[in-house]
């Protein structure tokens, strides 16, 4: 059964102006179009689509997603590239995700901070706390923040 755009787009998630942005930009070549020029979407089409997502939520550039569609529809020779492509993916996700970890891990300990100082009704009773006054789980952040002079 072929999807419309506004059919994909909603199984996908996103707006059909997204879809039809990337067919402009040369990244669906393999959907087909009816006899009166309408977008014309099969299920197969569907996981083309979510590896596409998947690669600009991590960061690719369509420049660099079209090289992509350009090396899969290249055939078996390019596998080594596409290979290396989700490895440095990968790479940068994970590191991206460690990054929000730390930020995730201030917040927490911010969050904390002002918790307590709401409680008590005044910042002041962080005056001259060490990490050992910091519950565990906000002492990592702590430390960096006080290496920082941040309070």
């Amino acid at each position: 059964m072929p999807y419309t755009v506004g059919e994909m787009a909603r199984r996908l998630g996103v707006a059909p102006s997204t879809l039809r942005y990337y067919d402009k930009e040369g990244l669906l070549p393999f959907v087909e179009r009816s006899d009166g020029g309408i977008r014309m979407f099969k299920e197969s089409d569907y996981e083309w689509l979510t590896v596409i997502e998947c690669l600009k939520q991590s960061g690719l550039s369509i420049k660099e997603i079209r090289r992509y569609i350009d090396l899969c529809r290249e055939g078996d020779a390019t596998i080594p590239e596409r290979l290396q492509l989700f490895v440095n993916r990968r790479r940068a996700v994970q590191q991206q995700m460690a990054q929000l970890q730390k930020t995730l891990a201030m917040l927490d300990y911010k969050l904390w901070y002002y918790e307590t100082s709401e409680a008590a009704g005044t910042t002041s009773i962080h005056d001259g706390q060490t990490v050992e006054d910091i519950p565990p789980e906000h002492r990592a952040a702590f430390t960096h923040a006080q290496g920082h002079g941040e309070n």
